[in-house]
């Protein structure tokens, strides 16, 4: 249910809108997979291997720090969306705390931050079908893959939460199996056809840590940060939890150990079986340690599994636009129509719009690029777009303590460092955005980027003189002043 509806309800708790809303149906079981899912991303398979080589060893460090990073960002998030549970997500709390424009911007742009997420994961996905059909036309996947998530989403919310249950299943399994292999290969000692030998100390015997020195780490904070897009995706799900007060601290506290099992584990075991500099960039190192293995079977599983992966977080990517858009509609920062809902509560219209814009893999797909070429283009892009929603919620977070101090006081899951450490953060994404200037294609990406929020002023220089607009936005601000109690539910003394 979105702010708008909460506001509509509280005036005609009879109303036909009141009885057409988002449902709460994803349990707990949902919510921690969902994060699960959404904290080990396309990147990780997809992109590590031209990690691992611009970086070598080094690349634990870069997934470490940038999961350190985020976690705090989620913390801010959290506390935020608890503190008033008319909150249903991120732009909710930004046009709340700093102004409508950024719920406008921060709703729109975590919008195309999926949109060009999920054409980041089609390209891939057509790189992984190439692995088994290579002669296979590459619209052909691209355009079944379209269609599949369509008809994905189309059931209630409850299927799309089954549905990433599994998907999140399957990839821990993946990564368990990883692991375990790779323990099992140094152990042994299993020596490769070139003559390499598995073991432990491959991760520091060609060069140390850092072989390609300090820029070479530098360089693998670039594409290593896409591979978290989709962390935050556990806060658009409030509107739809049953409990979000305990689903939504369990899942947040958790990505620290996530962090360590998933990307440090699995890079950890994969360089120790494979030297760095035998890693081919434009491979799933995933797939080619099974490989090497001599599993050839096994690495066809994997292969199915990152495909799987790139589904999931493509998936994940329309349910979260398909909710955004909605909640941006019910505001009067989109059309109507995307607004409205099935018999299913579904939001039929928002997913088909969401749908429509994937089709620009297809376009990305021909435009003479290989595969791993238009996957960094796009997932640089991502990553510039969702450093701007992370952005919006530290500095929503500041805007509530300078605001909120009571509800501060209150909430029983307070962001640890506070205020200190949302500056420490933004230093590091400033450092992230200066990383990203030192190689020529994520420069390029980066040199791009700022159209879209030009674009998005001119937008805004319409929606705001909207009567729509300034109807929903003063009912927001009227209901959030009336309803103190929301805030002591949310802190847990309701």
């Amino acid at each position: 249910m979105t702010i708008a509806q909460s506001r509509q309800g509280a005036v005609a708790p009879h109303s036909r809108v009141e009885e057409s809303h988002l449902e709460r149906n994803l349990t707990n079981r949902h919510i921690q997979l969902i994060a699960i899912g959404g904290a080990i991303g396309t990147g990780l398979f997809m992109g590590s291997g031209k990690t691992i080589s611009l970086a070598g060893p080094s690349v634990i460090l870069v997934y470490a720090i940038i999961g350190f990073f985020l976690y705090f960002v989620m913390r801010a998030m959290g506390e935020i969306l608890l503190s008033n549970l008319h909150y249903k997500s991120f732009a909710d709390f930004a046009a709340d705390l700093i102004g409508p424009w950024a719920g406008f911007f921060v709703g729109w742009t975590y919008w195309f931050c999926w949109i060009v997420t999920g054409v980041a994961d089609i390209v891939a996905i057509t790189g992984y079908i190439s692995f088994w059909w290579p002669a296979l036309a590459l619209w052909i996947p691209a355009l079944a893959t379209i269609l599949v998530l369509l008809l994905l989403n189309l059931p209630s919310v409850k299927a799309f939460g089954e549905l990433e249950f599994w998907f999140a299943i399957i990839k821990i399994v993946a990564i368990a199996a990883l692991v375990l292999t790779g323990v099992v290969m140094v152990t042994r000692g299993f020596v490769a056809p070139n003559g390499s030998v598995a073991r432990i100390s491959n991760l520091w015997n060609d060069g140390g840590l850092f072989p390609n020195g300090f820029m070479g780490f530098v360089a693998g904070f670039q594409i290593a940060v896409f591979a978290f897009v989709g962390i935050e995706l556990v806060g658009t799900t409030a509107a739809e939890a049953r409990d979000p007060e305990t689903t939504l601290p369990r899942a947040i506290r958790a990505i620290p150990v996530r962090v360590l099992l998933f990307y440090v584990g699995a890079l950890v075991a994969i360089m120790a079986v494979t030297p760095w500099r035998e890693i081919v960039p434009g491979h799933s190192p995933f797939v080619s340690m099974f490989a090497l293995a001599g599993l050839g079977i096994a690495a066809s599983v994997v292969n199915f599994v990152v495909l799987t992966s790139a589904t999931s977080s493509a998936n994940s990517g329309i349910y979260s636009t398909s909710r955004m858009v909605y909640g941006l509609a019910q505001e009067g920062d989109a059309p109507a129509a995307l607004g409205r809902l099935n018999g299913r509560h579904v939001p039929v219209n928002a997913l088909l719009f969401s749908c429509v814009f994937l089709l620009a893999s297809l376009v990305l797909l021909f435009s003479g690029e290989t595969v791993l070429a238009a996957f960094t283009l796009v997932t640089t892009i991502s990553a510039l777009l969702f450093m701007f929603v992370w952005t919006m919620i530290l500095v929503s977070y500041m805007a509530y303590r300078r605001k909120r101090p009571d509800l501060h006081e209150a909430s029983r899951f307070k962001m640890p460092g506070g205020v200190p450490m949302c500056w420490a953060v933004l230093a590091f994404f400033a450092f992230i955005l200066w990383a990203l200037t030192q190689q020529a294609d994520t420069l390029q990406a980066l040199l791009v980027t700022p159209v879209w929020f030009v674009a998005l002023g001119i937008a805004w220089s319409f929606v705001r003189r909207q009567p729509r607009h300034l109807r929903q936005y003063e009912a927001f601000q009227h209901e959030l002043a009336e309803d103190p109690g929301v805030a002591a539910l949310a802190s847990g003394r309701g």
